[in-house]
């Protein structure tokens, strides 16, 4: 590999809502690479809260300024396919996934095997989130969104706006 080519990570998921457990993961993986590419996931058989171009937007417009603080190039994408072909394609070395707990770890570890034997090129990366993130999941997140709770310790400012705005119709 050529010695000046930026260090390339790929972290991907739905970010539907981005959360603070999110923005960790993002602070933590712009410290390892030049380079980290959010990927947003796309599935025809799912409906989203919100739409792949307003969740780019979002990661754009919150994790921007993480990346560029920690001297990273930033670039948001969607897929639909294998996270590793979509590595591949873009010429990410490492995929990146946030780990909360336990639970996450084993089915983490799972999918870094599989991962790892079609594309043993691309090394999965783990980042532990910070205690205080660990119980934040998008999920939760839109339920209690959804039933009128309060979100503002879970999501950045933009996000917490944007759900009042989809909430409030």
């Amino acid at each position: 590999m050529n010695e000046t080519a930026p260090r390339t990570a790929i972290y991907g998921g739905s970010f539907d809502p981005m959360t603070n457990g999110h923005l960790d993961v993002v602070r933590s993986a712009c410290r390892l690479a030049d380079r980290l590419v959010l990927a947003v996931g796309v599935h025809p058989g799912k409906t989203p809260l919100f739409s792949a171009e307003e969740r780019l937007a979002m990661l754009l417009e919150i994790c921007g300024p993480v990346a560029q603080q920690e001297n990273a190039r930033l670039e948001a994408i969607t897929f639909d396919g294998l996270i590793v072909d979509k590595a591949r394609e873009i010429g990410a070395r490492m995929l990146i996934r946030g780990l909360r707990d336990g639970t996450d770890l084993d089915y983490e570890m799972q999918m870094a095997g599989m991962n790892g034997a079609m594309a043993p090129d691309i090394q999965t990366v783990f980042l532990p989130a910070s205690p205080q993130v660990r119980p934040i999941t998008a999920t939760l997140v839109r339920q209690i969104s959804a039933m009128g709770g309060d979100v503002s310790t879970f999501v950045p400012a933009e996000v917490l706006a944007r759900l009042k705005q989809k909430f409030s119709r």
